[in-house]
């Protein structure tokens, strides 16, 4: 059986239009910005107390949760708004579970958060 070879081109055109479809959500969504600065906050607070190994693995994965999920939200959006400009009800429903997939990650993001950093920062208080 015969393999298809790499398109390299084709493969590097996924990474530039998934590169800019991040890129849109940055420049339009006030949200993902939000989301980004607090992902590097959570980074570098990750660094100064030197979380385990476990603590990075469950900081990295709640971050990419809630970036991706803004991402959906921000298609879905797009996609709702092309499909009418008008008062629909599935398309709130819609739009409404959409942002609520986002809330949901970013309230267990910040309690993964506070679970994690939280005893290190009263740590770092208590022994100074």
């Amino acid at each position: 059986m015969k393999q298809k070879s790499l398109d390299r081109k084709k493969l590097l055109n996924s990474f530039k239009y998934a590169c800019n479809g991040i890129k849109l959500c940055v420049n339009n969504e006030q949200n993902m910005v939000i989301h980004f600065v607090i992902a590097t906050l959570v980074i570098s607070g990750a660094f100064v107390f030197k979380i385990s190994k476990m603590e990075w693995i469950l900081c990295l994965v709640m971050i990419s949760l809630v970036l991706a999920s803004e991402l959906l939200n921000t298609s879905i959006e797009a996609l709702c708004d092309l499909v009418t400009k008008e008062e629909n009800e599935l398309v709130k429903i819609a739009k409404d579970t959409a942002a609520g997939a986002v809330l949901t990650f970013s309230i267990a993001s910040f309690i993964i958060g506070l679970l994690i950093f939280v005893p290190k920062i009263i740590e770092m208080v208590v022994v100074k």
